[in-house]
């Protein structure tokens, strides 16, 4: 039951959020892609881990996102309930963009109960939005979970250099998609990452492939891009990813 044998890795997707939720799970065992399903709220796990309980390469994360933070904080109860049935928390975090500040003090509020929860569990992987909050994500990590045996990956990071060069002293992972390879600024970060922390993603339906939402095959394409940065062929570029996913899942 290894993830290991997996071609390639896509380690955020919001998988249940397709319209062929089902069949894209079994896509996913067909085309031998270690894909892990990450929940927007907790009321979304019970068919999330039925759907992924005997499969080789799909595992589901329980997840409350920081953009539902403002109808949803009541749910941490339910999120709680839940905990302990999962190896892979997310997507969770914090969103401090305009159209989701005025939660910002929920938000704080309920990742660091995600943060305190993982650290007491001490085996726990944790896939972290940081939208304009990689500064207040990265105290949280520091504060509870650098230490704690639990791992984290930063989801589609966009803070500064020096942010990045924090996250890395902290043990942070980093999922990279192809739309962030698309701009020079978050490329040039990319670029700095040492190639043993990173990790591959798509974070479909919410980025595309031509005209039609990314599925989990085609972060092929962030693998080929990250290939030519660090100057790899895909294959030993797919290797790479494939031995980080090792890491973080061994811990």
């Amino acid at each position: 039951m290894s993830p290991i044998a997996a071609e390639f890795v896509d380690f955020h997707c919001h998988l249940d959020l397709y319209p062929d939720f089902e069949a894209l799970v079994a896509e996913c065992e067909a085309q031998r892609i270690f894909t892990l399903g990450v929940t927007t709220t907790p009321a979304a796990w019970p068919k999330n881990r039925a759907l992924t309980t005997s499969t080789r390469y799909v595992r589901s994360a329980l997840g409350l996102h920081p953009q539902l933070v403002s109808v949803r904080a009541d749910e941490v109860s339910l999120w709680d309930q839940y905990f302990d049935e999962a190896r892979y928390i997310g997507e969770v975090g914090l969103d401090f963009g305009p159209q989701y500040f005025k939660s910002a003090k929920q938000q704080r509020d309920v990742f660091e109960h995600v943060a305190r929860q993982c650290a007491r569990a001490g085996n726990k992987i944790l896939t972290v939005h940081s939208v304009r909050a990689a500064t207040a994500v990265l105290d949280t990590i520091e504060t509870y979970l650098a230490k704690s045996g639990s791992r984290v990956i930063l989801h589609w990071f966009t803070g500064t250099a020096r942010e990045a060069a924090r996250a890395i002293e902290l043990g942070c992972y980093f999922s990279v998609n192809q739309a962030m390879l698309d701009k020079p600024r978050n490329r040039a970060i990319v670029t700095a990452l040492p190639l043993e922390r990173i990790l591959t993603e798509t974070d479909g339906p919410f980025t595309t492939a031509g005209r039609t939402p990314a599925r989990p095959s085609d972060v092929e394409t962030a693998v080929t891009r990250l290939s030519e940065i660090f100057a790899l062929t895909c294959s030993d570029m797919a290797g790479a990813i494939r031995n980080n996913l090792r890491t973080v899942v061994s811990a």
